[in-house]
């Protein structure tokens, strides 16, 4: 939570001018297709804050809360790969380019900026989609993670278990902001 209240604090540069959205539903889904067994998990717990104006973005996503069909996955996946209780969130902070802010409907999008897991930063640009509503911006991106670059350990004796990249869909519904 100290992260993400210090990445709120960080978006705070948001320009005061824009509509800021903040998230109404969150869908972070990652996909491994893997030889002996695929490993899906979901996670609808990500904060997120959204200034449809500028295109800045940023969002944050309890590492703990990605909920799998098999426990004992979830367990592996929590201490032996992502180290939730020393990397407890992934975070995302750039910037949505390639839409008009005043027209509405689906338009094609890519949003560019820096990702953080397991502890590693990288500039990253993914292709996605935003639909603007009278009332909501519904943002998709579907786009690859390969472990390596966040130095998540793959298993030697089990290494056909997990994919070398994973397969990450995003799914937020943003309503405006309003300041409590």
């Amino acid at each position: 939570m100290k992260k993400f209240l210090l990445l709120l604090l960080t978006c705070s540069c948001l320009t005061t001018l824009g509509q800021k959205f903040s998230v109404e539903k969150s869908l972070i889904t990652f996909f491994s297709d893997a030889a002996i067994e695929d490993i899906s998990a979901k996670n609808t717990k990500t904060n997120s804050i959204f200034d449809l104006e500028t295109g800045e973005i940023a969002f944050s996503i309890p590492i703990k809360e990605f909920k799998f069909a098999k426990s004992l996955m979830q367990e592996h996946f929590n201490e032996k790969y992502m180290e939730s209780d020393k990397f407890k969130s992934a975070t995302f902070e750039g910037k949505i380019t390639g839409y008009d802010a005043k027209s509405t409907g689906q338009q094609t999008a890519k949003a560019t900026g820096k990702m953080t897991i397991h502890g590693v930063t990288k500039e990253i640009e993914v292709p996605g989609t935003i639909e603007i509503t009278k009332d909501k911006a519904l943002i998709k991106s579907k786009f690859n993670v390969k472990l390596e670059d966040y130095s998540i350990p793959r298993p030697q004796i089990l290494w056909q278990n997990i994919a070398e990249a994973v397969e990450v869909s995003v799914d937020f519904t943003f309503k405006p902001y309003e300041k409590k």
